[in-house]
């Protein structure tokens, strides 16, 4: 059976793949093909790993198997009908993109982001600040999504004290109940017709002037405008945006510039040994393939995870 791994990684991480699959597996790797002759490497695979571009996984005929080093699904919901199963990384990034969310929501109550710019400018204003600071211990925080980011957050949360309120995608039709007294409100969620604009105007204008909104979600889920008008009439507290509408964020945007935004730059999913971790994910399901096991993480391409 013939492997084509799109995923682009680094020459060690590439000798790893080769010493453990060479010997059971044709393997092709697309960092070491020309770009004009990937796609025909890719129509020619059993088993491909990486996100590919859509419009050859529309035109495969010979796939099985594609494991996406995603975990959203992203273009893939328009694949239609397709004969190969697709499975991605659902959970896998949970513990980095959580750890994210709290770094962000300590560097805006204890002030490390302000902190951090007057360091860079050699300005000590030291004593003054202690009184625009806040606590996280004890807050109120309201989390949407109830997967593995989500469940990540409550948990790191807990040393904290914090009264967390998970929703997932059946309760948070409930979510207007809580927007009036929650502290911080968390959107872990992923990308889909029911998530999307789901944070509205309307929804935004409910959360108290000294809340903190934190996104390491899809930037699908707010309305961009609503909320960056909000911050700039100070209507909310601040906000900790990993993820936006456009990515990269445009060098004119006003986003760059807003004393009470601190962007993450879509970093959450990240550590040192992601890909590492991503090849020992891939083997492990490739394993379970070759016994006619259920792979692990079998996409719902209409649910959108």
């Amino acid at each position: 059976m013939k492997i084509y791994i799109h995923t682009k990684f680094e020459v060690a991480e590439v000798a790893i793949i080769k010493e453990q699959l060479a010997a059971k597996y044709t393997l092709s790797i697309g960092e070491e093909i020309s770009p004009e002759n990937r796609e025909e490497q890719f129509l020619e695979a059993d088993i491909c790993f990486g996100n590919v571009p859509l419009a050859w996984a529309k035109k495969t005929t010979k796939l099985q198997w594609l494991q996406l080093h995603s975990a959203g699904l992203d273009p893939y919901q328009q694949l239609g009908n397709h004969t190969f199963q697709i499975t991605n990384l659902k959970g896998f990034f949970g513990t980095s993109v959580a750890e994210t969310a709290v770094a962000g929501i300590l560097a805006m109550f204890r002030g490390v982001a302000y902190l951090s710019q007057l360091q860079t400018e050699s300005k000590w204003i030291g004593t003054p600040l202690r009184s625009s600071l806040h606590l996280l211990s004890n807050a109120k925080v309201l989390v949407l999504g109830a997967g593995a980011i989500g469940q990540k957050v409550k948990t790191f949360l807990s040393g904290f004290n914090c009264e967390t309120t998970v929703l997932d995608s059946k309760t948070v039709v409930n979510l207007d109940n809580y927007l009036p007294t929650t502290d911080i409100l968390v959107a872990t969620l992923p990308e889909t017709p029911e998530t999307v604009g789901l944070l509205n105007k309307t929804r935004l204008g409910m959360l108290k002037s000294s809340a903190l909104f934190v996104n390491v979600g899809r930037g699908s889920a707010v309305d961009e405008e609503a909320l960056i008008e909000m911050l700039q009439q100070n209507k909310i507290y601040g906000a900790v945006l990993d993820v936006t509408a456009k990515e990269p964020i445009p060098e004119n945007h006003v986003l760059w510039h807003m004393p009470n935004v601190l962007l993450t730059q879509h970093t959450s999913g990240g550590w040192a040994e992601e890909n590492l971790d991503k090849i020992k994910f891939f083997i492990e399901n490739l394993e379970r393939f070759e016994k006619g096991e259920t792979l692990v993480n079998i996409a719902n391409l209409e649910r959108g995870y």
